[in-house]
């Protein structure tokens, strides 16, 4: 593959766009862009005849409006370009009306009660913020999602809001330096992405996998990530062929996919990036777990990017590295070289700094699933405590401008006086990574490293991008207003240190000491998504999303019904498999190797009455012993299950499933761990940890 030559050649980029559109189009075209605005009916004629045909020409038959539903996966509906002569014949024909919006059935999507099913028009609306690109034999156009009355249905709206409400806020901020040639702030975004690769024959065997994408039952292996030798460790021929068609198809679609190595934990695997809008990595990263699993089964392997597919290993998350650029190339989050950027960098990093303390429950909430309960707090991930790490330099300099007092680093000691030549260069690489860190500043952008594997990432960032736009709205309110400008920032960064200074931490996150001093500090330790999304609702965080266009009331509302639902939904589905395979499985191999100790007893006893049977005996006891209570559970389960389901709301009916039916599948998991244990391997239904995480060759 040359891949000069085919990076993007199924996108239709800028590059594209130039060479095929006139240029007083791609000019309009490109203010809609840059301004954000409704694009002209005549404009978009012309637009989609020119990506018809460049389509056509790569094979399309069809195109679709690419959508990001609340199901969290993308959705499309494909529509043919053909349209019938009166000769009989069909023509390739795409207007602009077909361009810029499509007629979805909104009423089959999660809608959290906005739509009912005899309300089903909704509507898609192309977002060319975005660029179409060319998936199969189909032209996919990215676009936004909402309901007839209006509101947000999907992923993307919030998060194309949330873009524009803190561009205008740090534009406010920004104007009072008096840069006058930065007219716009954009968000950036790489997001890492982990998974797990096993052989698909094995997993057609494991119905939990099949079901659920995590074991429901799995005793721990001989050998997991103890030795720590899969990290960076050297690719296996298949999944290095894997990796090498999985980047072709992502650089086509013009996805940097820059870095892949091997993870922690066996059969754990890693791609990452290069940063782009934010707007545009959620589809990217979209595209991205899409296509790993599609090209996974190319190889005769499965991609699993549920969160903790694995007891005992490590499971998956999503680092999420968040900045700020300007249009005219500068990082917001970047130190820089002059005192008047430092100043302005204090300014944004004070900012971040009280947005993550103040809304620490909506960072929460962003990352909330029941796949990503099971991740976080495990020695593998951070726990669910929001805190930032700045490093040690970085957070000396903040504690002498809260005390007022010299800065005795590398600068020689001066006054921390904001703005002036005595501030000091700051660089960019202080002190060590901690990976331990849910929020960690690494340098010119912030790793949020709490979203699970198989979330979409317009979550996190939507309420990132939300809460630091509030900060910086109270930041402009203040300095607007102030007669002296140096002196109001000052105080503000002052102030902000203060106030928030319990947030930052630099320590170990994993360690038991940190939970009881997060404890100390007041910090909340939401462990369940059902305790964390609870609190979406409070008055506080409608206020915040109203304020800045983010989300109405009813739009907020709807997205905690739905991800309640979710969670309880996902742990029902669980439940149910898990005890299917319990009286299916489970239950009919263990009796049969009972009955073959039995036998084996029996037999051995009809040679010579005097022989021992001491091992089949105890053997036979402690598998008499724990199918009982394999029974037990069986039971127990099934009445908790059917308890939860006579609930009512979602919010009591999440509670019961997380409380009740959790704790209830715990227990029948370990009573079948024990079981698989003791089972002669031939007689186990399932194959087993060492056979699934050790299947790829």
């Amino acid at each position: 593959m040359d891949v000069v030559k085919e990076f993007g050649s199924l996108v239709f980029n800028e590059q594209v766009m130039r060479e095929r559109l006139p240029k007083d189009i791609y000019k309009a075209l490109r203010h809609t862009m840059q301004e954000r605005r409704d694009l002209d009916i005549e404009i978009a004629n012309v637009v989609a005849s020119a990506m018809k045909d460049w389509a056509v020409e790569k094979g399309a038959t069809h195109y679709t409006h690419w959508f990001q539903p609340m199901t969290g996966i993308t959705a499309e509906k494909h529509e043919g370009f053909i349209t019938p002569c009166d000769d009989g014949k069909v023509i390739m024909e795409f207007s602009g009306k077909e361009l810029v919006k499509g007629e979805p059935d909104a009423s089959s999507f999660p809608s959290g009660g906005i739509r009912a099913t005899f309300e089903a028009r909704g509507y898609t609306a192309w977002d060319p913020t975005s660029y179409a690109f060319i998936k199969g034999k189909t032209l996919c156009i990215p676009t936004a999602f909402c309901s007839f009355s209006g509101e947000a249905l999907d992923k993307k709206t919030p998060l194309l809001r949330s873009m524009q409400a803190i561009s205008r806020e740090a534009m406010r901020v920004i104007r009072l330096f008096g840069d006058g040639s930065i007219t716009d702030v954009t968000t950036t975004v790489g997001a890492e992405q982990e998974y797990f690769l096993i052989d698909e024959t094995i997993y057609k065997k494991r119905p939990d996998l099949v079901y659920c994408g995590r074991t429901l039952f799995g005793a721990r292996p001989s050998k997991g990530q103890e030795m720590d030798d899969h990290y960076f460790g050297v690719l296996k021929p298949r999944v290095a062929a894997f990796m090498d068609d999985l980047d072709e198809e992502l650089w086509k679609l013009g996805v940097v996919a820059k870095t892949k190595h091997n993870e922690v934990a066996p059969g754990q695997h890693e791609l990452a990036p290069m940063f782009s809008t934010t707007n545009i990595a959620t589809d990217h990263n979209q595209l991205v777990m899409e296509i790993i699993k599609t090209v996974a089964k190319r190889h005769g392997l499965v991609c699993l990017l549920h969160e903790k597919p694995f007891a005992g290993v490590n499971g998956s998350g999503k680092h999420n590295n968040w900045s700020m650029n300007t249009n005219t190339g500068e990082n917001l989050l970047d130190p820089g070289d002059t005192p008047s950027e430092n100043a302005r960098f204090l300014l944004m990093l004070a900012a971040v700094i009280k947005a993550v303390d103040e809304y620490q429950d909506l960072l929460r909430i962003s990352v909330a699933t029941p796949g990503n309960d099971c991740r976080l707090g495990g020695d593998e991930a951070p726990p669910a405590i929001i805190s930032i790490f700045l490093g040690d330099e970085l957070t000396s300099i903040l504690e002498c401008i809260k005390e007022g007092k010299p800065y005795d680093g590398h600068a020689g000691g001066e006054k921390m006086e904001i703005g002036v030549d005595a501030l000091p260069h700051f660089p960019k690489d202080t002190s060590d990574r901690n990976r331990t860190s849910p929020f960690a500043f690494t340098g010119n952008k912030f790793e949020f490293r709490m979203p699970g594997s198989s979330v979409s990432i317009a979550g996190p960032n939507f309420i990132i991008n939300t809460i630091v736009a509030e900060s910086l709205s109270q930041f402009a309110d203040e300095l607007e207003k102030a007669d002296d400008f140096k002196s109001a920032l000052s105080d503000i960064v002052k102030r902000t240190m203060i106030e928030h200074d319990r947030i930052i931490f630099n320590g170990n996150n994993y360690s038991d000491e940190w939970v009881k001093e997060a404890q100390r500090r007041g910090l909340l330790n939401l462990k369940s998504s059902v305790d964390a999304l609870e609190l979406f609702s409070l008055e506080k965080n409608i206020r915040l999303f109203e304020k800045h266009g983010v989300l109405t009331r009813s739009e907020l509302l709807a997205r905690q019904e739905i991800m309640l639902e979710i969670c309880y939904k996902t742990t029902n589905i669980e439940a149910l498999t898990m005890l299917d395979i319990a009286k299916q499985q489970i239950v009919p191999a263990v009796i049969a190797y009972m009955s073959e100790v039995s036998g084996a007893i029996i037999g051995k006893r009809s040679v010579d009455e005097g022989l021992g049977c001491k091992l089949e005996t105890s053997l036979l006891e402690k598998l008499s012993a724990l199918s009982d209570k394999l029974c037990d559970k069986i039971e127990e389960l099934e009445v908790i299950v059917e308890t939860a389901k006579r609930e009512n709301g979602v919010m009591a009916t999440a509670k019961v499933y997380h409380d009740g039916v959790l704790a209830k599948m715990q227990e029948l998991r370990e009573t079948v761990d024990a079981l698989e244990m003791l089972t002669k391997k031939d007689c186990w239904p399932l194959p087993s940890y060492g056979d699934i995480l050790y299947s790829v060759k």
